[in-house]
């Protein structure tokens, strides 16, 4: 049953639209506060930590959880005897996928050593991401999705050919990750929201919405093809960024996110992305320029900041064009001149100083996003690991739960068909046939061009209140992040939102029980250290 909105989202549209209140300040007079001096909230949970990294599959990095080939010199990965299985590359996945006769999938799966841990990008885009799932078969990502390395850098993969897309890691390689679903949570049955590259990802994980973008403050991107019937399906850069490019999209203004939604009740929340601190500040004439690099483990330095990997500078209304620094440290996480947008090296620093944000989202540098091309599961595995053991040292960390999940599959093989629970028709669709997404007509808010529930993707939620080494099966998707912060903080759904058909996260949690122990990694190798 939908959950019944609360009447002031519609002040909130009207006021902000008027230009009563300036974007991002908080209608209500302050938070709501329960015995102990935070936010209320529904559930032991105060603080939400959301990781939100780049393109993965499920099976790219757990296909054969928990068992790892361990070969001799690397990383190895300790299976405990209580540790279930996956849904993952098992019953004859992993010799016969699906055929040997060069019918399907006539590349099989190949495990990646950690020699491997860096490859292209595969192709993930809307329509080839259904192309390749052909009709529910799954046999067709060599034909569409993949994308063969070059030899220069990608010399330890370029042999694969087309092969690539169907790579694995396993524990050797994702070892911290591995580690964490072992004395934590792991989903199996969490999808990306709608097909397609990072925006829609991104803008989903803060709003389960990416219908009715702005046609005016998207027009490049409607012209370029990554806004069809004014949903937003590609990777166009935000309208509200002076880093971004020429080809931008921006959602309209009656289109609300988390943010609105949180400020709107005076709950402290924050965005921290690497590389957001400009090179160059914006003056009167020029536009900011975000130029700042840094160095994957490998000595390659990579443009840290994306302006399409920030979600909430698609929305006038939660943006910070200009990439203004707020006035204090004391300002993180409310409202002022940065606007709840923030670089990602004052995280650390506002967390010691004043605590953690109700709800924050990390997003890592370029070299450490996991995004392959630019990053690995290795560079990935160093910041994951160095904000896990960090957040652990934290008085809130009693009352904290971090969710790591990613934006898109990047069109790694993954052998699970989703559930389609939105259909479309629309010309950039192609997974039950040209023009189609499924049958019949269930388009949410009557947009097209949505097509989900996308590939499946990994999702791990660690917090003293989390089940131990658990695999949870319940279907969810990147909209659940926003019905779990919905539900928590009492807000209300967001119009045209898969937070409306989303499944919980809560069945991830024993809020009966609080665990003491914590789980320290070695942010090199993924191994424990103590626990």
């Amino acid at each position: 049953m939908m959950r019944e909105k609360l009447r002031w989202i519609a002040a909130l549209l009207l006021a902000t639209n008027l230009g009563i209140v300036a974007p991002g300040s908080a209608l209500a007079a302050g938070p709501e506060v329960n015995a102990v001096g935070g936010a209320a909230t529904s559930t032991p949970i105060k603080h939400l930590v959301v990781i939100f990294q780049e393109n993965v599959s499920f099976d790219h990095y757990f296909g054969t959880y928990p068992h790892a080939a361990n070969p001799s010199g690397q990383p190895f990965f300790f299976t405990s005897g209580a540790t279930p299985t996956v849904n993952g590359l098992t019953q004859g996945l992993l010799e016969r996928n699906p055929s040997t006769d060069k019918a399907g999938n006539f590349y099989q799966p190949v495990r990646l050593d950690i020699s491997q841990n860096y490859t292209c990008d595969q192709n993930h885009d809307y329509t080839p991401e259904q192309q390749a799932f052909d009709s529910g078969l799954m046999d067709k990502f060599p034909e569409f999705a993949a994308t063969p390395c070059p030899a220069n850098p990608y010399s330890d993969v370029s042999g694969l050919g087309a092969g690539v897309v169907m790579g694995y890691y396993d524990g050797n390689t994702a070892t911290g990750l591995w580690n964490y679903a072992q004395n934590y949570v792991l989903n199996d049955n969490f999808f990306g929201t709608n097909f397609g590259p990072s925006t829609p990802g991104a803008i989903n994980v803060i709003s389960g919405m990416t219908g009715n973008a702005d046609p005016t403050a998207s027009a490049t991107a409607i012209a370029a093809g990554d806004v069809v019937n004014n949903s937003v399906i590609g990777d166009p850069d935000p309208a509200y960024d002076d880093c971004s490019g020429t080809e931008v999209a921006g959602m309209s203004s009656t289109n609300l996110n988390v943010g609105n939604l949180l400020s709107a009740k005076g709950i402290s929340w924050a965005w921290f992305q690497g590389g957001f601190t400009p090179t160059t500040p914006a003056t009167a004439n020029a536009p900011a320029a975000c130029a700042t690099k840094t160095l994957r483990i490998d000595g390659t330095p990579e443009t840290a900041y994306s302006p399409h990997h920030n979600p909430f500078q698609y929305y006038k209304s939660t943006s910070n064009p200009h990439h203004l620094a707020p006035t204090s440290i004391a300002e993180v996480g409310h409202d002022g001149q940065a606007n709840h947008q923030y670089d990602l090296s004052m995280f650390q620093t506002a967390a010691l100083a004043n605590g953690l944000p109700s709800v924050t989202y990390l997003k890592a540098n370029r070299a450490q996003d996991g995004h392959p091309g630019n990053s690995s599961p290795l560079d990935e595995q160093v910041f994951l690991v160095n904000t896990i053991n960090f957040l652990q040292t934290l008085p809130d960390w009693p009352t904290t739960a971090v969710i790591i999940t990613w934006d898109d599959s990047d069109g790694w093989y993954d052998h699970v068909m989703s559930p389609i629970v939105n259909t479309s028709a629309s010309t950039a669709d192609g997974l039950t046939g040209a023009g189609l997404c499924g049958t019949g007509v269930n388009a949410l808010a009557a947009l097209q061009s949505r097509c989900g529930y996308g590939p499946r993707i990994p999702m791990l939620v660690i917090s003293p209140y989390a089940k131990n080494n658990i695999v949870d099966h319940t279907l969810t998707d990147q909209s659940s992040v926003v019905r779990f912060i919905e539900e928590n903080w009492g807000l209300p759904q967001i119009d045209g939102s898969f937070d409306s058909v989303a499944g919980p996260l809560t069945n991830a949690f024993n809020f009966n029980f609080q665990r003491k122990a914590k789980l320290i990694l070695n942010p090199s190798t993924g191994q424990v250290v103590s626990q």
